[in-house]
């Protein structure tokens, strides 16, 4: 063992660089939505594919090796809404925010990361918190932790006593000794501050509401005026960032798709003309379906989990989720991956496929939300997403076929995130 670590350390100080790795595949779903490959090499080096050959090709004695022969090999996952800094709700996430440090909620962000890329995912989208997560993007990016590859929202953005003001529910005396909010706006001229101070934070992309939200009480009605919601998709596309748009109601997914809304979150009341719509300007949907596991699990071990009123939006979330997606589908909407962890449990992310293929999509057809079709909500096709030489080496492994048994993505074998191995020998 010493003579193993002597070794790595003579060939790290004289500047020479590990050997590719080369790595068997038994099956590969290389680019999903299309054929399914047999057995195939994939040689890893420096982070990057560097080949992908159909065949086991023969490996030198001595040089780096993965066997995954007898598993299904696939792109990295793509999750596309989550929130890692937490995923207590209700009253005890009101309690975590009264009583903990700030700084936890990096700690947090971290420990959820981790389970979440463990899970499969190797690459999120977190749309708002804190800013715990930019901290943990750019930990990241440094190599100084371990996690998935983060695109941030930043701060969340609704106008004042909307569903991201943090402030409802807490008394008038507290609310005094609270920093002013970064994230809330009211007029034209306050959305374009708001969107440019989140761009100035290092967002990587604007999300905002507009309608209120379940769990905080605020109903589904449309809580933003046209002219407002303009500006914040207008000033965000002029910085290069893409929009998601938090929306239950559905005046207030027209209103966002009317502005110009790259992706609709939640969308939980579609009707007829609103599918249409998504179809034609090619706004893609991420159904978040994965809320309603969290929401009966709280409730599972706690009836008094939430406030009533709260508890009655919940109970109407539950019973309508997956309807807009029975919609969107047959519609041609395009379909991406999205989960809302945090309101359901971190490193379960998985779940959200049993449910999409549960309201009308096939396996095939939910693999390509979580990979292609999320690699280009997030602006980033051209280096995750697939399984081609150039990209980068995010890939995993299960048992069985996903294909035919969604499910087995619950049990991911081996996980490889930019040519590390995070899970699995």
């Amino acid at each position: 063992m010493i003579a193993k670590y002597l070794a790595t350390l003579m060939l790290l100080s004289s500047g020479a660089t590990a050997a590719p790795t080369y790595i068997h595949a038994g099956r590969l779903i290389a680019v999903p939505g299309q054929a399914v490959r047999g057995p195939s090499t994939i040689v890893v080096d420096q982070g990057r594919i560097i080949s992908v050959t159909d065949g086991l090709t023969r490996v030198e004695p001595g040089t780096p090796f993965i066997d995954l022969s007898t598993k299904t090999v696939l792109p990295g996952l793509i999750d596309s809404h989550v929130h890692l800094s937490s995923d207590r709700g209700g009253e005890a996430g009101l309690i975590a925010f009264m009583r903990e440090e700030p700084q936890m909620n990096a700690l947090e962000a971290q420990m959820n990361g981790m389970k979440t890329l463990r899970a499969g995912f190797t690459t999120v989208r977190n749309l708002g918190d804190d800013g715990a997560t930019l901290a943990l993007r750019e930990a990241i990016k440094r190599g100084w932790v371990q996690g998935p590859r983060i695109v941030d929202a930043g701060q969340s953005i609704s106008t004042t006593g909307g569903h991201m003001d943090g402030r409802g529910g807490l008394n008038d005396d507290l609310v005094a000794h609270l920093p002013q909010p970064e994230n809330l706006c009211d007029s034209v001229e306050t959305c374009r501050k708001v969107v440019r101070r989140q761009i100035d934070r290092g967002a990587d992309v604007i999300k905002f509401a507009t309608t209120g939200g379940v769990n905080s009480g605020t109903g589904l009605a449309t809580r933003m005026f046209a002219d407002e919601a303009k500006a914040l998709v207008d000033t965000a596309h002029a910085y290069g960032r893409k929009v998601a748009v938090h929306a239950h109601g559905a005046d207030g997914i027209k209103l966002a798709l009317r502005s110009g809304a790259d992706s609709i979150e939640h969308g939980t009341v579609m009707d007829d003309e609103i599918v249409r719509t998504m179809a034609r300007q090619g706004t893609y949907y991420v159904p978040t379906l994965s809320t309603v596991n969290g929401y009966l699990e709280r409730l599972a071990a706690n009836p008094n989990a939430y406030e009533p009123s709260v508890k009655a939006q919940i109970d109407w979330r539950i019973g309508i989720t997956g309807q807009s997606l029975k919609k969107a589908v047959p519609a041609g909407v395009r379909i991406a991956f999205g989960t809302d962890a945090g309101v359901s449990k971190h490193g379960r992310n998985a779940d959200e496929f049993e449910l999409m293929v549960k309201w009308g999509m096939t396996p095939a057809a939910a693999i390509k939300a979580a990979t292609v079709n999320a690699a280009d909500l997030l602006g980033l096709a051209s280096e995750i997403g697939t399984i081609e030489p150039g990209k980068s080496a995010d890939l995993i492994a299960v048992t069985g076929d996903p294909l035919s048994d969604v499910t087995v993505l619950k049990q991911v074998a081996f996980v490889m995130a930019r040519g590390e191995v995070v899970k699995g020998d």
